[in-house]
């Protein structure tokens, strides 16, 4: 089913990084197998003058697909919007993923750094895509400066440690109702995927657990699948959770043996 993002209208709910594909080849067939309307590049791949004459951009281009280019590498504010700009005449476009890392061990992110840059990015007419933390706070902040969507974390990049925090993940669906929200990095698992679906997310952003699968472009559609049907089952609803079992069978006119009690 069709849905909406920053005025764009899109069929598929999976987000796809192209970084660390074992072959042109591999990426290009990975991305097909998904489904995946949007994909994110980062332009500190090559320096921004060999982009046109580049075999990795063709494919990129060549793919039909939505560019999402990210700030990935930067430190500070500074270092990420200057990035932005570059990628936004580099690819003609004004959706950028924010990324300002604060800690090289875990790539958490520098939650001072990564509001300062947001807010400047989004005066600057820049779609913000903040890949951020499940912390409340810091995504709350990051909507008061004009961020329209988020991007919490399931768990730190390229970790696949899946979803480490539901509660926080299900805190920030019931608190931002109105926000389009994305788990970014973590994933390992189409499960996990599902999972995340599952709690009223709106998409899925990954890119190490197809990369880095024995098989990328069969793990690629395995995850287009999963989060289509992690979706369909959040717009079904889910039953409720019970404390005692319930039988699906009623036992109500039921004839059933009852032993009285020894004296």
């Amino acid at each position: 089913m069709a849905w909406n993002i920053a005025g764009v209208e899109l069929n598929s709910r999976l987000f796809l990084g192209t970084a660390g594909y074992p072959s042109p080849l591999a990426l290009r067939d990975a991305i097909h197998a998904s489904a995946a309307e949007v994909i994110t590049v980062a332009l500190r791949r090559q320096m921004p003058g060999e982009v046109q004459h580049n075999e990795f951009y063709a494919l990129i281009r060549d793919s039909g697909c939505r560019l999402l280019p990210n700030t990935a590498g930067c430190h500070s504010a500074r270092e990420a919007i200057t990035t932005a700009k570059m990628a936004r005449e580099v690819f003609g476009t004004h959706w950028i993923k924010l990324e300002v890392i604060g800690d090289d061990y875990s790539l958490q992110p520098d939650p001072f750094e990564l509001v300062e840059a947001a807010r400047q990015l989004v005066a600057e007419g820049f779609e913000v895509f903040p890949y951020c933390t499940d912390d409340l706070v810091l995504c709350r902040r990051l909507v008061e400066v004009g961020c329209r969507i988020l991007m919490p974390w399931g768990a730190p990049i390229g970790s696949g440690q899946g979803l480490l925090n539901p509660y926080a993940l299900r805190t920030l669906r019931a608190r931002f109702p109105d926000i389009p929200l994305i788990v970014d990095a973590g994933i390992r698992a189409p499960s996990d995927a599902a999972r995340a679906m599952e709690l009223g997310y709106d998409a899925v952003l990954l890119n190490s657990a197809v990369a880095q699968a024995h098989e990328p472009v069969r793990m690629a559609r395995a995850f287009g699948l999963a989060i289509e049907s992690g979706r369909m089952g959040y717009t079904a609803g889910l039953m409720p959770v019970q404390e005692r079992a319930v039988p699906s069978t009623p036992v109500v006119g039921t004839p059933f043996w009852h032993q009285e009690p020894l004296r």
